[in-house]
């Protein structure tokens, strides 16, 4: 799934309403609900860019380790599986 909005740009946008704009202004500006304005405001209020990445490339890292997680206890499981058959 691609993003439509970079960390950035999600950033700036919280930046206008700070700066005394309506969450409904800016909604309508942007293009986005209000929905998805609060859900931005919940996750990245009181960043800057470089937190946002810094963020991002901890939910990847944090998703590649899940991953290994995950292949290990199979692989575990696969292992004591054939140990108990024999």
């Amino acid at each position: 799934m691609k993003k439509r909005f970079t960390e950035e740009q999600i950033i700036s946008t919280l930046n206008r309403h700070k700066s005394g704009m309506s969450a409904k202004e800016v909604c309508r500006e942007v293009g986005i609900t209000a929905q998805t304005f609060y859900k931005w405001k919940k996750k990245y209020e009181g960043m800057d860019a470089s937190e946002a990445k810094r963020l991002r490339s901890l939910e990847a890292e944090n998703q590649r380790l899940k991953r290994l997680v995950a292949d290990l206890s199979l692989d575990n499981q696969m292992l004591k599986d054939i140990n108990s058959k024999l």
